[in-house]
């Protein structure tokens, strides 16, 4: 154990920087994009806490450092450790089986051995990083088995896991041959929070079924209530925590002088058309990104969209490059995107702009400022940011959102236009609404979504985790 050991330690698969390799063979750290970062970092720099990662380059082995007032502590990953735990394990394994099994799940057994040993490396981490009776709050998927590998080393420590994708129904989840050994490794924490209060029934569920855990309490509510498992003489807590994000911070940069003049870049940029559909999403099979094009598509052909006065932009950013799924999903999206292109739009004046590239925060908010429609459709969706990013943004009340009601965030943003991604048709009525909005309805749909987004922040996230983790008596 560190001799200055930290007394709040969180562990994810990603620190919150990443090595970077540059051309001439040296290297830097660059900031990492991602919810989960914008969500922990203001929170652990005030709390002086260390964070357990790897540092996004396969085989280097890192020294511990500090960064933006962060003790960082690196943990190293080999380029078959990539493989087979993080492409294939983590992204081919458990991310398709977690999203309702939109693509197939692979079960291979090189796979989980991997997953095993890298989720030992990352307890052997945690472990020497944090101070006798600390907190350790474990993040996501990748490290399902880190509460119960580190209970086991350090049972002085008050462990935490936080699962940011959905949870999936029962049946789904039992055809994982290795069911029982990720319930185990879950149940090492002292509180297990999801998304959702159904995320949480399921997991409560799967402990008695699985390991013949009765819950004392089984009923979940969200925030203030989580139901509870006597696992031996330790009580698990399983609660629902709906994750947020720096809502104060999007609003203020939204408010700013550079970002109106954006905006209005954006828009002259884009030809000014009378209405401008967005859609930002990580390219990924989840996100349901063709089926908005669709919906556009359809809508032209129809005559209820006029290509002449409405323009969408679709920013995709890089993901999972090497993985076969994603390959063949962008060719996908890339031959819609051409095809509406082709069929509806003039020179100088495509319908779609399509980029497949990663935006700065101070562009993302100038393009939020800059859409009258925001399109967020995933197939499933753990919670889904990038709805509340966008409606953190309008301080102008302007805009409509279409959303998922398979996006977590659904069920917080009553006032969107609420959208079954499979219903093509549906999403097409409610695009067009969307468009054809009556401002007035518009502002006060969108002052009813500041409201919750605003109140429910990811300050206020993690405060509620943490408290019900760390309760105040202790």
């Amino acid at each position: 154990m560190s001799s200055r050991g930290a007394d709040f330690v969180v562990a994810a698969n990603r620190l919150p920087v990443d090595l970077e390799r540059l051309p001439d063979g040296t290297e830097r750290w660059k900031h990492s994009p991602g919810g989960l970062v914008s969500a922990l970092a203001p929170f652990l720099r005030s709390h002086s806490g260390a964070w357990v990662g790897w540092p996004g380059v396969a085989d280097v082995d890192v020294d511990e450092f500090t960064e933006d007032g962060m003790r960082l502590h690196p943990v190293s990953l080999s380029t078959s450790d990539i493989r087979d735990y993080y492409e294939g394990f983590s992204n081919a394994t458990l991310w398709p089986l977690y999203h309702d099994v939109v693509a197939p799940p692979v079960f291979d057994r090189a796979w989980w051995e991997s997953y095993v040993k890298v989720n030992h490396r990352f307890a052997d981490a945690c472990a020497e990083v944090a101070a006798k009776g600390a907190t350790v709050w474990i993040q996501d998927y990748q490290l399902q088995l880190v509460p119960a590998i580190l209970r086991e080393q350090r049972p002085d420590l008050r462990i935490g896991f936080f699962l940011h994708i959905p949870f999936p129904p029962v049946e789904l989840f039992m055809q994982l041959p290795w069911r029982a050994e990720i319930i185990r490794g879950l149940l090492g924490a002292d509180l297990v929070g999801f998304h959702r209060p159904g995320g949480a029934q399921n997991f409560l569920w799967l402990a008695r079924q699985l390991l013949g855990f009765e819950p004392v309490r089984s009923a979940v509510g969200v925030r203030t209530r989580p139901g509870v498992i006597q696992v031996g003489d330790r009580r698990v807590q399983v609660g629902a925590f709906p994750i947020s994000i720096d809502s104060g911070g999007l609003d203020s940069i939204a408010r700013g002088r550079e970002s109106v003049a954006r905006t209005k870049q954006i828009r002259a940029d884009l030809g000014d058309p009378t209405k401008i559909v967005l859609g930002v999403d990580r390219l990924d099979y989840t996100k349901g990104i063709d089926v908005r094009l669709h919906a556009l598509r359809e809508l032209l052909a129809e005559g209820r969209v006029d290509p002449n006065e409405v323009a969408m932009v679709q920013l995709a950013t890089p993901s999972r490059e090497r993985v076969e799924h994603y390959q063949k999903m962008r060719s996908e999206i890339e031959q819609l995107v051409s095809r509406i292109n082709g069929e509806f739009g003039r020179v100088g004046y495509p319908v779609v702009h399509y980029l497949h590239q990663s935006v700065d925060r101070h562009e993302l908010v100038a393009f939020f400022s800059a859409a009258d429609v925001m399109a967020v459709t995933p197939l499933r969706d753990g919670m889904n940011l990038v709805c509340k990013e966008y409606v953190a943004c309008r301080h102008d009340l302007g805009g409509s959102l279409v959303l998922s009601e398979f996006a977590g965030a659904a069920a917080e943003l009553t006032s969107a236009f609420l959208v079954n991604p499979h219903d093509l048709d549906g999403v097409k009525n409610a695009l067009e609404a969307a468009l054809n909005i009556d401002p007035a309805e518009g502002r006060r749909r969108m002052r009813a979504l500041r409201r919750q987004v605003l109140t429910h922040d990811v300050d206020r996230w993690a405060r509620s985790f943490l408290d019900a983790l760390v309760p105040a008596e202790q």
